[in-house]
């Protein structure tokens, strides 16, 4: 039975835990597809995930801007790629026969205007029927909330970067 897992809050690990689940997943055969949305960086669990023959990895075109840097042109460039990535996810997950889904900052790309939530509870609609969901992001809907099966809050306490230590390769990224 797939359940819907979501990761958010402004705190430190959503990535890393729906990464952790990717790999115990990939860890015992099962496919594995992970769609990041709206992150250009490359990261450590992108490189050991690279790796992994289970997992397959999409990204939408690198932007180094954030959503509130970005004109109307680049919007809309950024909101067609978050569309076609979706689609994607859920085309691959089907041809593979994935176990698990991760759709890294979906929420995000949601909260921004960059993608509809319809289109994602679209997705989560049409999942087979043992496909396991993670989205993460930094703030949750009410109405997607009554559909997931897993709630993790992450919330900042104290972080370095309040005091001026920047993001550290295979730490934070």
């Amino acid at each position: 039975m797939g359940l819907i897992h979501i990761y958010y809050g402004d705190g430190k690990g959503k990535t890393t835990a729906a990464f952790g689940l990717a790999l115990r997943c990939a860890g015992y055969g099962r496919p594995v597809v992970i769609a990041q949305f709206l992150k250009a960086r490359q990261s450590g669990e992108l490189l050991a995930a690279a790796q992994l023959p289970q997992i397959t990895i999409l990204r939408a075109q690198a932007t180094e801007k954030f959503t509130f840097q970005m004109d109307e042109a680049e919007r809309l460039q950024a909101a067609a790629e978050c569309r076609t990535l979706l689609q994607r996810a859920e085309d691959c997950a089907r041809e593979t026969g994935a176990a698990l889904l991760v759709l890294d900052e979906v929420l995000d790309a949601c909260d921004t205007g960059l993608l509809d939530y319809a289109a994602l509870f679209d997705v989560l609609a049409r999942r087979d029927a043992g496909l396991e969901i993670v989205m993460t992001g930094h703030s949750l809907l009410p109405e997607l909330a009554d559909y997931a099966d897993y709630i993790s809050h992450m919330q900042m306490k104290k972080h370095p970067f309040t005091r001026g230590i920047a993001a550290r390769e295979g730490i934070e990224y």
